[in-house]
């Protein structure tokens, strides 16, 4: 029984150590992510990723997508680096973030500032074409056919005024 003991006092304290070895941040394409959160919370911090894509890098990385990234051992991580740099390669083209490319017309998955980029360059585009949603873009207005009698107001007037009798 006293063996036992020892040894669940030693299986405690190799979860403290561990708790103490968790890296609080995990650099991964350019961004830091959050060490104390799982896999696949942490990889959405990227841009161009959410949670099914990082679900899909979880799963290609082969690491549990619920263990906390701050805990990985270095090899792990690596492949998790390595699935990111070569995710557009390892999916189909349905599942990428830009299934067709307008300039090289190819599917291709975005991450970081690619994503901000190619986002102002095809509003730019849609403004040089003149295009409805272009022209929409450059007033200020809404895009995607909502409703603007109602919201959507810009300026200092508030509420509706009474004329003066």
């Amino acid at each position: 029984m006293a063996k036992e003991t020892k040894e669940a006092k030693a299986g405690k304290e190799t979860k403290a150590e561990r708790e103490e070895e968790i890296k609080y941040f995990v650099r991964v394409n350019n961004v830091d992510l959050d060490g104390t959160k799982s896999v696949q919370i942490a990889l959405t911090a990227l841009d161009g990723v959410g949670r099914t894509t990082a679900r899909i890098i979880s799963r290609l990385s082969q690491v549990d997508p619920h263990a906390r990234i701050g805990s990985l051992p270095d090899p792990e991580i690596d492949r998790i680096r390595k699935t990111v740099e070569n995710y557009s390669s390892l999916v189909p083209g349905w599942i990428k973030n830009r299934p067709y490319d307008v300039y090289t017309g190819e599917a291709r998955h975005l991450f970081g500032t690619d994503v901000l980029t190619a986002k102002e360059d095809d509003i730019n585009r849609m403004r040089k074409i003149r295009c409805y949603r272009g022209i929409r873009h450059e007033t200020g207005q809404k895009v995607r056919g909502q409703r603007t009698k109602s919201t959507g107001r810009t300026g200092a007037t508030v509420g509706v005024t009474r004329k003066k009798e």
